[in-house]
């Protein structure tokens, strides 16, 4: 697709602005990772224009066009290197990221403001209102068609072909090394997050191919780059724009679960806001089944990784507030983990496990539960030994309240539970707090 409207872009703009960009980046240093023979800085400076280009009398308008975008495609990846896993784009300095990104800004300014607004916005038959898009991002959404699926097809190219039985990761990255396919990723999620709502969601038929592709990719250097631009695909659309590809899309977070230490918290929140996104009116949806059973079968395995179950309780309410009442069929999976992390040795864990707690029994009021007796002996023993943590205070005042709204929904069932520890001296100032209803009472 010629983009007419670069002929009006003028060349010594482009030298001019990629000229700081091609100085920091060569006398940044650079040493390429043990086990890699590509060269990322080697890669991103043959997307810098020629700068004896200038030279050229007459530069062709497709010419242009192929500097803009390989300009923007260096920059890129070099202002998406905060978010990484692993150490290809590490060595990139963040005054070059945000140099990179501004001279993105700039371009984009100076081809808006002197453009004829009818020749701008090639993507405006895909719905965008190209009136509403800051000048500052106009070329990148403008540049999405061309780009997005080029990216696409690089990052295929060292994936694993799921029809084959002997594609393997050592075949795929013989094909092509996966060096490749990281620096692509790191381009689009970058050109994917420069965009927001309500644009975005026009451009979904375009994004979530590649989206897609990138997170069916082996390498977790690859994979993190697709959760993050899906997390920001779902703060930024509503679920009837995901049209088609919503199965697809929940499917393919339920298959990266089963992911390592390092992206667990980027696949429970990917998945956390998408399953909530596309099924937000149906509780009894299966996906919110299927991913809340896949969830905590990886939390059973390893229920000593802090990391791991901080990231869930810390990301997990949205999904307890769409399943309401349907969480009432998974309590046998859920509460062994709350009990055991009610103990654990951090105070932010025991904190998160009671506030979640306080959720699942808002939403259910435990009915037709064994629970009530063990959470009821469980919470005094979390009160009893708050005595010896820092956070102690908090830790009570969110016993207080969960034993307020037990009283409140079992009444003769929480009565009969606690009438054990009615006596215990150590729960002598909690008595009397709970029964005045008191649940902002701090107790010392």
């Amino acid at each position: 697709m010629v983009l007419h409207y670069f002929s009006y872009v003028p060349h010594d703009l482009i030298l001019r602005l990629a000229e700081p960009v091609r100085e920091s980046l060569s006398s940044t240093h650079y040493n390429p990772p043990e086990g890699t023979n590509v060269s990322v800085k080697s890669i991103l400076e043959s997307l810098l224009p020629d700068k004896n280009s200038s030279l050229v009398p007459e530069t062709s308008e497709g010419e242009i066009q192929r500097e803009i975008r390989d300009f923007c495609l260096c920059c890129a990846a070099l202002a998406s290197a905060e978010v990484e896993i692993g150490d290809l784009m590490s060595w990139i300095p963040r005054e070059l990221s945000a140099a990179a990104e501004a001279a993105v800004a700039e371009l984009s300014r100076v081809l808006s403001s002197g453009m004829d607004g009818k020749k701008f916005g090639r993507v405006a038959g895909l719905g965008v209102d190209f009136a509403l898009v800051p000048d500052e991002r106009k070329l990148v959404v403008e540049l999405m068609p061309q780009v997005l699926p080029l990216l696409k097809g690089i990052i295929k190219e060292s994936s694993i072909d799921s029809t084959n039985d002997c594609d393997e990761i050592s075949a795929a990255s013989a094909r092509t090394p996966v060096a490749y396919a990281i620096v692509a990723a790191h381009q689009f999620r970058w050109f994917l997050t420069q965009v927001d709502y309500p644009h975005l969601g026009k451009l979904c038929s375009l994004v979530i191919p590649c989206a897609l592709t990138t997170l069916d990719h082996w390498s977790p250097a690859v994979k993190v780059q697709g959760m993050v631009s899906f997390i920001h695909l779902a703060k930024n659309v509503n679920s009837a724009e995901l049209g088609w590809y919503e199965d697809v899309i929940l499917d393919i977070c339920c298959r990266n679960i089963a992911s390592s230490d390092e992206l667990w918290r980027y696949v429970v929140e990917m998945s956390v806001l998408l399953v909530t996104c596309i099924q937000r009116r149906n509780p009894r949806s299966s996906w919110f089944e299927k991913i809340l059973t896949e969830m905590l079968s990886h939390l059973d395995r390893q229920p000593r990784n802090k990391e791991r179950r901080i990231a869930w309780l810390e990301l997990i309410e949205p999904v307890l507030n769409g399943m309401g009442l349907v969480l009432l069929a998974h309590f046998r999976r859920i509460f062994p983990l709350l009990f055991q992390w009610m103990h654990a040795d951090d105070d932010e864990t025991v904190i998160l496990v009671l506030q979640r707690v306080y959720t699942i029994m808002k939403l259910t009021w435990i009915r037709n539960t064994p629970y009530v007796e063990r959470l009821v002996d469980e919470l005094t023993i979390t009160y009893k030994n708050a005595a010896l943590r820092r956070c102690r205070e908090v830790i009570r005042t969110h016993v207080l309240q969960i034993l307020i709204l037990l009283q409140q929904c079992k009444g003769l069932q929480f009565e009969a539970a606690w009438d054990k520890h009615r006596d215990d001296p150590n729960l002598s100032t909690l008595a009397p707090a709970f029964e005045r209803g008191d649940a902002a009472t701090v107790v010392q």
